[in-house]
């Protein structure tokens, strides 16, 4: 018997604590500073999910042809069923298919559901601000961020 190997292309690597900290403080000094200003509320830094979500998202996105995920940046709208949420940034993760492996072919996964087609995604993780975990409900890890007009705010 013959097995044909599927050759995925593999577009991310595996990250440092250094290289964490360098993409996060970049963030949030050219992006989260300017939202959290615009919005007149600290914006979120993080989408927080456990692994079994994890694993149930992937095996579902498996389980209907799928070979791969996209994150989407997004916002939860006026009216989102958690008041804190609203205005803030999110994480939803789409399912996609590909020919071959190739990022250039891929495209959202549906599933039928109920003779319906539904697009394969997930969202819903705590965000942090407003829920930061820690002892107590503390924040965590702090950062300095300098804004344009010079001042200084820790997060």
């Amino acid at each position: 018997m013959n097995t044909i190997e599927k050759k995925s292309v593999n577009a991310g690597q595996f990250a440092t604590k250094q290289e964490v900290d360098t993409l996060t403080s970049t963030y949030k000094q050219e992006r989260w500073a300017n939202n959290s200003d615009r919005m007149g509320k600290a914006d979120s830094l993080s989408v927080w999910f456990t692994l079994e979500e994890m694993e149930g998202f992937l095996a579902n996105v498996k389980d209907n042809g799928g070979d791969s995920v996209r994150f989407h940046f997004g916002v939860f709208p006026e009216g989102y069923s958690t008041p804190e949420f609203v205005g803030r940034q999110t994480i939803v993760m789409v399912g996609n298919r590909t020919k071959e492996g190739s990022y250039a072919s891929s495209k959202e996964l549906y599933a039928n559901n109920e003779n319906q087609p539904e697009i394969v995604a997930y969202y819903g993780g705590i965000i942090c601000p407003p829920y930061c975990g820690g002892a107590g409900g503390g924040k965590g890890k702090s950062t300095l961020v300098v804004h344009d007009d010079s001042s200084m705010e820790v997060i």
